[in-house]
């Protein structure tokens, strides 16, 4: 009875821990992986408004024991915007290699007197999101595979558009701000457009916006990425109540494979 006993236990624990270790969804990642470095250039019309870096870090990081890449993304006014509406706010989600989940979420943010810096643990076994530095309210419920700002974008890297019909809408749970949050992209087909680099052909997708004063309409953000492996956005165009602004690629390196632009 001993021996059984043992025997037993030790089952139990193989088949907890096999358990653990399948809780995680698996998706094929052939389009980004570290050292992926891209930088943009915001501009309302002629003036440059803003510019933005992101960047995939060299090494992997362990985060709730499973090995992750590091995604930074940081963003700037300059010039004239600068000394209207200063902004520095920096993005930091650790993703997993395996899953395309966020496994942590850090946010600096400082958008001119404004200051917010906070890091969330996703516990994808719980379906929990905590606050790490609040006393009050800093568990949250999430939905299953949740995602963050950040690694939502990198999911959307890994979809084999050739297999979407055009008017396709791809729902992804993603959590930011203490709120959950259905975000909706719409596929529109493919196109090629022109870029500092030459043209180049292109996925063209519209996360779909809710209704409010800010944006003019649900597709007022088009975004284009390469129709390629990479899947990296090259153009974004937002239609605002006071204007449009564009973000067009500034340089790049460390992509899994050439961006084929023709000249």
């Amino acid at each position: 009875m001993k021996k059984t006993g043992i025997t037993l236990g030790i089952l139990v624990i193989l088949t907890a821990a096999f358990t653990a270790a399948n809780t995680y969804r698996r998706v094929v990642n052939t389009s980004f992986g570290p050292g992926e470095h891209i930088e943009y250039r915001v501009h309302y019309g002629i003036i440059n408004a803003a510019e933005a870096r992101v960047d995939v870090a060299q090494s992997l990081y362990a985060v709730n024991g499973r090995p992750c890449y590091q995604v930074n993304v940081f963003g700037r006014t300059t010039g004239a915007f600068d000394l209207v509406t200063k902004v520095r706010d920096t993005w930091r989600s650790y993703i997993d290699t395996a899953a395309i989940l966020p496994q942590k979420f850090y946010t600096n943010i400082q958008e001119n007197s404004y200051r917010k810096e906070e890091n969330m643990t996703f516990n994808h076994a719980a379906n929990t999101v905590k606050a790490e530095e609040r006393k009050e309210k800093d568990l949250f419920k999430v939905p299953d595979n949740v995602h963050d700002v950040v690694s939502s974008y990198y999911f959307l890297r890994t979809i084999d558009f050739n297999r979407l019909g055009v008017g396709t809408v791809i729902e992804l749970p993603a959590f930011y701000d203490d709120t959950v949050y259905n975000m909706k992209v719409k596929y529109r087909g493919k196109e090629a457009i022109k870029t500092k680099f030459g043209m180049i052909n292109v996925i063209k997708l519209s996360p779909i916006l809710s209704s409010n004063g800010f944006f003019k309409g649900e597709d007022a953000l088009l975004m284009w990425v390469s129709d390629d492996a990479n899947k990296v956005p090259v153009k974004v165009e937002v239609e605002l109540a006071i204007g449009s602004l564009d973000m067009d690629i500034k340089s790049f390196s460390g992509l899994k494979q050439p961006l084929a632009f023709r000249k």
